[in-house]
């Protein structure tokens, strides 16, 4: 099993949606026994409950509601449950998931204490200012030639060179904070392979979706050399 457990801004969670096809239940039957016990679940960990909404595939305005469950939660959840083999296995792997992410976490919380990485970082950042202040010239240059939304291109850009770099199965407030210093020289590297691509691309006058192409086709390039690779404090083993 893999991806029981998610980090979103520092904390560690899973869903009931997870819990369902884990027990191999009806999500509504877990949705049920949540309900019944609601209270309970909320007193263990009230700042991390949430309930959600998600959109079902295929059916238009219809959605299912589900809750985010701290480690506490989720564990008390799940002991309400009868102890099936499937039951008992889904308790081990959550725990397993559970464990492997706050390892993550505090291995990320350490890295920011070391002064290479701080360095590292703090040069990525003058870099990424850089690059900041050419995309705003490349916003304002395709606003000229018509785009609506340019403004976009600030995240749009961020998102292409992440996805090209990285395996990402995580959500993160800002990615590169949780980056090792390899990964922060090559996020780097990318920022200066885009800003390349902007500046050719506006002296030769390209049309700006052009522009944005070739900066994605040369840091995909960059990525196929270097190899695209999982972020590494996840690739936290766990003997089981």
């Amino acid at each position: 099993m893999s991806q029981l457990v998610k980090i979103e801004n520092d904390n560690t969670f899973t869903t009931t949606l997870i819990i369902a096809k884990g027990v191999e239940l009806e999500h509504r039957a877990v949705m049920k026994l949540l309900d019944t016990h609601i209270n309970d679940i909320k007193s263990l960990s009230p700042k991390t409950f949430e309930m959600s909404w998600q959109k079902r595939k295929g059916r238009a305005g219809r959605a299912t509601r589900y809750a985010n469950l701290s480690e506490l939660q989720s564990t008390f959840l799940i002991t309400l449950m009868r102890n099936s083999p499937k039951v008992i296995q889904f308790k081990k792997y959550l725990a397993i998931d559970f464990f492997k992410m706050r390892k993550a976490l505090q291995k990320i919380a350490t890295q920011q204490t070391n002064q290479q990485w701080i360095e590292q970082r703090d040069s990525g950042k003058v870099d990424r200012k850089l690059e900041t202040d050419k995309i705003k010239s490349f916003v304002d240059y395709a606003t000229k030639q018509g785009s609506k939304n340019a403004a976009k291109y600030y995240i749009l850009i961020s998102n292409m060179e992440n996805k090209a770099l990285f395996f990402i199965e995580q959500k993160y407030k800002n990615l590169r904070n949780v980056l090792n210093t390899s990964e922060l020289s090559t996020i780097q590297n990318a920022d200066h392979i885009v800003l390349k691509a902007l500046i050719d691309g506006m002296n030769d006058k390209l049309f700006y979706k052009d522009i944005f192409k070739l900066a994605k086709k040369r840091v995909e390039m960059f990525a196929e050399i270097r190899g695209k690779s999982p972020l590494a404090h996840l690739a936290i083993e766990v003997k089981s």
